[in-house]
This record gives structure tokens, C-alpha cells and sequence, in this order.
């Protein structure tokens, strides 16, 4: 069995006509997860609502208590937009929290169990930096699951894989300080938002990045995950692996241009079984919907052949 963490209150997160980042990714999953050949091997467990947890407060270790004030306050007056590409709806601060809380509950089962999750969420989070969302993030979902992780008994060093196409500057800008945490990210460059070159190292040598170049395949992925990625987690020997998974490195994904099939995530997937089974795999980008629904599927039946 393998548990995946999931509301349709993510679905309440509206970011308007024709946003890429819309409630369809989520439907689109789900869906193709409750027809697959292994959907009886799936464990739906449903995130622990706000009021049950201090969610703000594990939000406020990592973001400005101004900046979680803002998205509060432009969702109830009715939503705007915290830049041009990141959308607030009525519902979203609510639902952002919600997805925080999911990411924690995902860090406590992997925990119980020593297995492999996934939290399927939105809004995604690893363009959100300490004092701003960007890039249809509004909070740092995996940078504040690491920092609950590192609170909990038996988890003293966590890592942070970024496969999704974009760097996760604001992952890297919050965690790039602390020497428990390592964060590795492959992503297209030059691409939003520009930033992520191999000379980003963190302060404790504990940052990777790994830039593709526009048109790279799965060859050169497997490669890179071969000879670098395996190499400097396994290193770094993580009690907890964080992956941000984004999925919009698929060659049919509008927003970049890296060549990679949906059948490719299973081979990250196995490389990252390898380091550990205590793996938290949570939804990143991924905007072609067969294509993201599809990696999904490959992501989350690796894990169980694996086990």
C-alpha cells in the first residue's frame, strides 16, 4: 500500500481562466489514480484540517509574518494577485494552509512507516520565498516540511530533490543556510526564474544544482542522476528525502522545453529507492494534464513494485 494525501478542498484554490496552475491537475490525477491497475494498492488519506494543528506557526519558521499577512488579507477581501503569474482567490490562504498541513502529515507517516507518500497538493511552493510567493507558490511547502522534519526525534539531516523544470529559488534561499539540510535541483536553464547555476553551492557545500540545457532528454537526466544526484544525497545520508515533484519536464509541457517522458520519473524514482524508502514525494508544476497525470501514475507504481 501506498498512501497519497489528498482534499478536494485543493480544488478551491482558483486561479482563473486559462492559468496553467489550475484545479484540473488535481481532478486529472486523481482520476487516472482511481482507474490504474494498482489503485486498490492506494491508501487516500485526507490532510489534518488547520484547526486541528498549528499550521501558521510552522509556516512563520520559514516566511515574514508580514507576508503570510498579505496573502491573508488579499484572500478575504476577495483575491488579487501577489505578482502577475501568482494568483489569490477567497479560498486560497485557506487552502494553501490546508496543503502545508498535507506536506506535514506526509513528513509524521513517513516517519510511522519508513515508506514512500505522496502528498497530492496545491498551490505548489518552491518558488515562494521567506517574504514573497511567486511563480504560483505561496508557501514553501517543502522548506517547511523539512524544518518540522528536523524538529521530530530520529530525523537529523533532511534532503530536498527539485526535479520539476524550474529552480526552486525560494526551496534553496531558505534552506541553503542550514547545514541539516541539503537541497539538489535538475532544472532547464536559462528558465523562469533564472536562477540555480552550479555555482549556487549553499553555505555548507549542501546545495546542488544541476542546469539542463533547452531540448536535454531522458539520457542526460539519467546520467546526471547517475553520476551526481545519487552521489551527493547518499553522501549527505538523509534520515527524511523530500522530493519536489514537478512534472513539467515533459516534452509536452507549454511552459519549458526539456524532452522527457512520463516513463522517465520511474527511473528518478528507483534511483532515489535506492538512497532510502523514507522518501515524501509532493506535487510541484506539471501542466499538460495526460503527460503530469501519466508521471503521477509511473512515479507512484514504481514505488510499489519497489516494495
Amino acid at each position: 500500500m501506498l498512501p497519497v494525501i489528498y482534499s478536494d478542498e485543493f480544488l478551491e484554490h482558483k486561479t482563473g481562466y486559462s492559468h496553467p496552475e489550475k484545479p484540473e491537475r488535481l481532478t486529472a490525477i486523481v482520476n487516472a489514480l482511481q482507474s490504474a491497475p494498482f489503485a486498490s494498492q492506494i491508501q487516500w488519506r485526507s490532510p489534518t484540517p488547520i484547526i486541528q494543528r498549528p499550521v501558521q506557526s510552522f509556516v512563520e519558521a520559514v516566511h515574514d509574518q508580514g507576508y503570510i499577512h498579505k496573502v491573508k488579507q488579499v484572500a478575504e477581501t476577495g483575491g488579487g494577485y501577489l505578482d502577475a503569474d501568482t494568483p489569490v482567490s477567497p479560498h486560497s490562504y485557506d487552502v494553501a494552509l490546508l496543503a502545508v498541513s498535507a506536506w506535514l502529515d506526509g513528513v509524521d507517516i513517513v516517519r510511522e512507516t519508513g515508506k514512500p507518500i505522496f502528498v497530492l497538493a496545491r498551490p505548489p511552493g518552491h518558488h515562494a520565498e521567506s517574504n514573497t510567493g511567486m511563480g504560483f507558490c505561496l508557501f514553501s511547502n517543502a522548506a517547511i516540511a523539512a524544518f518540522y522534519a528536523l524538529q521530530q526525534s530520529g530525523i537529523n539531516r533532511v534532503a530536498i530533490l527539485d526535479w520539476d523544470v524550474h529552480h526552486g529559488n525560494g526551496t534553496q534561499a531558505i534552506v541553503e543556510t542550514n547545514p541539516q539540510i541539503a537541497y539538489c535541483s535538475l532544472h532547464q536553464f536559462p528558465c523562469y526564474p533564472g536562477t540555480g547555476k552550479a555555482t549556487e553551492t549553499g553555505l555548507y557545500n549542501n546545495v546542488l544544482n544541476l542546469p539542463v540545457t533547452p531540448g536535454s532528454d531522458g539520457s542526460i537526466y539519467q546520467s546526471l542522476f547517475a553520476q551526481q544526484v545519487v552521489p551527493f544525497l547518499s553522501n549527505f545520508q538523509p534520515d527524511l528525502l523530500i522530493i519536489s515533484t514537478g512534472y513539467d519536464a515533459n516534452a509536452t509541457d507549454p511552459l519549458a522545453s526539456i524532452n522527457l517522458q512520463p516513463q522517465d520519473y520511474g527511473l528518478f524514482t528507483n534511483y532515489c529507492l535506492k538512497i532510502t524508502d523514507k522518501i515524501l514525494f509532493g506535487l510541484e508544476g506539471g501542466y499538460e494534464l495526460n503527460a503530469l497525470a501519466e508521471s503521477v501514475l509511473v512515479t507512484i507504481g514504481s514505488c510499489l513494485q519497489s516494495g
